[in-house]
């Protein structure tokens, strides 16, 4: 008997359970078209009301993933890892973590995204490099993969084609927020690029998309037991974001912050600590690593012995991007024509800022998109942002404004004075990696 789309929308409507059979029927015919954009609405909404039990969400995530291509690296002979962020500002873990981890023995086929609102993105950090492709064909991503053991692409139409159908529907209908939905959405994504296990790194903070501990504990709790429960080994960390993760938030400015990580300058740092816990995680769950500890040794090897870097540099000739990039950066990343300090309103120590709105000013530079068709302007950004708990003198710069011009660059300098607040008493630290789900 033929699958009725209403009836799989009632059933969820009113709080049933849906069959794995009825799920994949459902998400087929939103992959071929037999359901009407309608029902796909009424089916989100339905969602998002009633919910979804754990065996629920692993079958959408399953059929989403099914809807298109599947990746199989089986031939590699290597573990097959990667992670995934929820978005944050200042955020390119990415793109040390990835050739770091290749450098330790696993293999990284990293399928990333573009920015999404205040959030960047790091397909398009990667952009700013001269001739990167972020969409070869399989078979050259197969290659580099293989030779290199990391490539960071986006998604092609191949993958999870009906994730897009449904998130799109989603976008509009005011359903971004179902747990069961966003859950199915990274993780279909993640699971048709045909990894053994899986990292993911979920914000909580003013910067980030939850800014609730526990709506924060939830969605990491819903994509580690999918993920599982799907086959894939799958851990969680939540970290925050309550200020820039890196001390650059803007695409060639980022880049930038990427080579001095590799290059060992970052040693220390919030930035440092997150990398390194997400590389110990990720050499665990491929088993390359029997404890935290020695995986930890691992990566800080790779990165001091410059094999990390070595890797990058490949994986960005292997694109289509010069092969001195990491040597000549300067050459190829373009620069902003104006650069502005902003200057500490008052003596004092750096208490807390408003993340978000930090990386609102990045996109009001040029930076980001409000429109997905908008082109973006790679040069703009804030670099030498210090962190909270530095101490300041009145008119000490504490960032650095990059514009295409002055007026813009002024205008936003004093909207980022503005963000930060600065008291007499150093804050308490905070730490950066809040808690490990497993």
């Amino acid at each position: 008997m033929a699958l009725l789309p209403q009836e799989v929308i009632r059933r969820k409507r009113d709080g049933g359970q849906l069959e794995a059979a009825e799920i994949a029927a459902f998400v087929e015919g939103m992959t071929d078209g037999s359901i009407s954009e309608g029902q796909v609405a009424a089916f989100a909404m339905a969602t998002w009301f009633s919910g979804m039990n754990r065996d629920e969400c692993v079958a959408l995530t399953l059929a989403m993933r099914d809807s298109g291509e599947t990746l199989d690296w089986s031939a590699l002979g290597r573990p097959v890892v990667d992670k995934h962020s929820t978005g944050g500002v200042g955020d390119n873990v990415s793109l040390m973590l990835a050739p770091i981890v290749a450098a330790c023995g696993a293999a990284v086929p990293m399928i990333s995204g573009r920015g999404l609102g205040h959030t960047g993105g790091t397909l398009d950090k990667l952009e700013s490099i001269p001739g990167y492709d972020i969409q070869p064909s399989p078979e050259l991503f197969r290659q580099i993969v293989d030779e290199v053991g990391c490539a960071i692409i986006g998604q092609t139409a191949d993958l999870a084609p009906a994730d897009k159908r449904l998130y799109a529907v989603r976008d509009v209908t005011a359903t971004v927020d179902s747990v069961p939905l966003i859950t199915a959405s990274i993780l279909s994504k993640k699971l048709a690029a045909g990894l053994q296990s899986l990292v993911l790194d979920v914000k909580l903070g003013n910067g980030s998309f939850l800014t609730d501990p526990g709506e924060t504990e939830i969605l990491a709790r819903s994509l580690v037991d999918v993920a599982n429960g799907a086959g894939v080994r799958t851990s969680a960390l939540i970290t925050d974001m309550n200020e820039p993760l890196a001390d650059a938030a803007g695409n060639a400015l980022e880049i930038d912050n990427c080579l001095a990580f590799l290059r060992g300058e970052k040693a220390g740092t919030r930035l440092d600590r997150v990398v390194m816990a997400f590389a110990a995680e990720m050499l665990v769950a491929a088993g390359i690593s029997a404890d935290q500890a020695e995986a930890e040794v691992m990566a800080r090897r790779v990165l001091e012995s410059g094999a990390a870097m070595e890797r990058f540099s490949r994986m960005v000739h292997r694109l289509g991007g010069p092969a001195d990039f990491v040597v000549r950066p300067d050459i190829y990343l373009k620069r902003a024509p104006a650069m502005v300090p902003v200057p500490a309103n008052r003596d004092g120590y750096l208490t807390a800022c408003e993340t978000r709105e930090l990386g609102m000013a990045v996109i009001a530079l040029g930076g980001g998109r409000t429109r997905p068709d908008e082109r973006i302007d790679h040069r703009v950004g804030l670099s030498g942002l210090k962190p909270l708990g530095t101490q300041v003198v009145k008119g000490e710069p504490i960032a650095f404004v990059h514009a295409a011009d002055r007026q813009h660059a002024e205008v936003v300098r004093d909207k980022v004075a503005a963000l930060y607040a600065i008291a007499d008493e150093r804050p308490e630290p905070r730490p950066v990696v809040v808690s490990r789900l497993t």
